[in-house]
């Protein structure tokens, strides 16, 4: 894998994330690889940033809120099991890296890891937070989406370093 320039990324970002699903690593002590398909990649406050959405049941969810930084892992195809069981099993339960048959790799200068392996690994530091609000949604079917109004927060990353291969 190269370390490259984020701005030197060139994706489809509507593909990588609802159809090809990522990697969203978080945590230091036992990172944890949760399986993604919302979020996005643009720019904010001039800086290149990763948003990622995620419920207050998951177990990256207190991760994510103890350590500000994060690494976003777009894999290939031939990691559709890994993605499946990150996507489908807690972490409080299994170690996914495990289980996944992943391998964590260094992502300086963010101290959670990368995988091993991914196509494209972006390393995060956390800028912002903030909870979606259910009074806000616009179209009355996004409430539809969450029976148990468990609404996401929103980590706002800035892109400090990302690797392309």
């Amino acid at each position: 894998m190269l370390k490259i320039d984020p701005a030197s990324l060139t994706v489809k970002p509507f593909q990588l994330l609802d159809k090809e699903w990522a990697l969203l690593v978080g945590g230091t002590d036992k990172p944890n690889p949760m399986t993604v398909s919302w979020g996005g990649l643009g720019t904010l406050w001039n800086r290149p940033v990763a948003t990622v959405y995620v419920r207050p049941s998951r177990h990256t969810y207190s991760l994510l809120n103890e350590h500000p930084e994060f690494t976003l892992n777009f894999m290939g195809e031939s990691f559709r099991p890994a993605l499946n069981l990150c996507g489908s099993r807690s972490g409080r339960d299994l170690n996914k890296w495990e289980a996944a048959k992943l391998e964590a790799g260094p992502a300086e200068p963010v101290a959670v890891p990368r995988v091993r392996g991914s196509r494209i690994s972006l390393a995060c530091r956390t800028l912002a937070t903030f909870d979606l609000d259910p009074g806000r949604f616009l179209d009355p079917s996004i409430e539809g989406l969450y029976a148990s109004k468990d609404y996401h927060r929103v980590f706002l990353g800035e892109v400090v370093a990302a690797w392309e291969r």
